[in-house]
């Protein structure tokens, strides 16, 4: 008798129990700036700040990829994927211990343009007895030459996957 009333006893709690499940989320539209509705005109559409593309790299990812080959040979200070930049630490080449090179590069843009990429190279040299390193200056030569190694690399790149696409 006891386990038919504490049988009856649950079934009386579960039945009055008032759990129901959340319903799934629904997703907001954004809304508009001009009437406080979802949908219409938002400050990123005025802004030109939607990503039309979804989750892509805002910089062409061959030329990004080619970009860090490029400079992987050297210690890496810093990296801004959405920037579009690629900054190397001082580096000293061994035959020559009395100059050092800082690279900079800049991405821009989506596609696989020769104008897509622009390298800056600084140079020290390191001044006197005391072995201070002096002012930097730039190197456009040795820029230039960089910049045609990483569109090089790029093509490269693009070939590959081009080529393993259509085999």
């Amino acid at each position: 008798m006891k386990i038919i009333a504490s049988a009856l006893i649950c079934l009386i709690l579960v039945s009055c129990s008032n759990f129901e499940p959340a319903p799934p989320p629904v997703e907001e539209e954004p809304v508009s700036f001009l009437t406080g509705k979802t949908g219409g005109i938002t400050l990123a559409d005025l802004n030109g700040l939607t990503n039309q593309s979804g989750d892509s790299m805002p910089v062409n990812a061959i030329l990004w990829r080619a970009a860090l080959e490029i400079i992987s040979l050297i210690p890496i200070a810093d990296v801004d994927t959405f920037g579009g930049t690629i900054v190397s630490d001082w580096h000293a080449l061994p035959d020559k211990p009395n100059e050092r090179i800082k690279i900079t590069i800049f991405i821009s843009g989506r596609e696989l343009r020769s104008d897509a990429v622009r390298i800056t190279v600084h140079v020290q040299n390191r001044e006197g007895v005391d072995g201070n390193w002096g002012g930097s200056v730039r190197d456009e030569e040795f820029a230039t030459r960089l910049e045609d190694l990483v569109l090089n690399r790029a093509r490269e790149i693009r070939a590959e996957t081009i080529t393993e696409v259509v085999e």
